[in-house]
């Protein structure tokens, strides 16, 4: 079983010619996503938790990445994008990015990172 968090990307275009002095031009477009992929995972579980510990979440001036939906899957699952990649290439060259639950328990508890969006995993109360 897997868990998929599936997420929006954009892009402040009014911040490419910012000076950066007062308020930043706001100009957002939306640039797609990406369908982080966790295996290993228990379905019975508060998929909050996972969702959290992914940290896959972050926004500045620039930009911004947040979570539109989750969902369990089967360990066969596949995106969209991966199946066109299937479809036209015969191959997935590009993967959505993917951690095991184990990996990703383990670096949280030895105070790593997520890996999934390389940044510091949120401490664990």
């Amino acid at each position: 079983m897997m868990f998929v968090i599936r997420t929006q990307f954009m892009e402040n275009y009014g911040a490419h010619d910012w000076d950066g002095k007062g308020a930043c031009p706001q100009h957002w477009k939306f640039k797609g996503g990406s369908e982080y992929k966790i295996t290993g995972v228990d379905p019975t579980a508060d998929p909050e938790d996972y969702i959290n510990l992914a940290d896959v979440e972050h926004s500045s001036d620039y930009a911004r990445e947040y979570v539109l939906s989750s969902s369990f899957e089967e360990d066969n699952y596949l995106s969209a994008f991966e199946k066109s990649q299937l479809e036209y290439d015969g191959e997935i060259i590009y993967p959505e990015p993917h951690l095991s639950w184990k990996e990703m328990e383990a670096q949280v508890l030895f105070g790593g990172t997520s890996m999934i969006f390389n940044r510091e995993a949120k401490e664990l109360a």
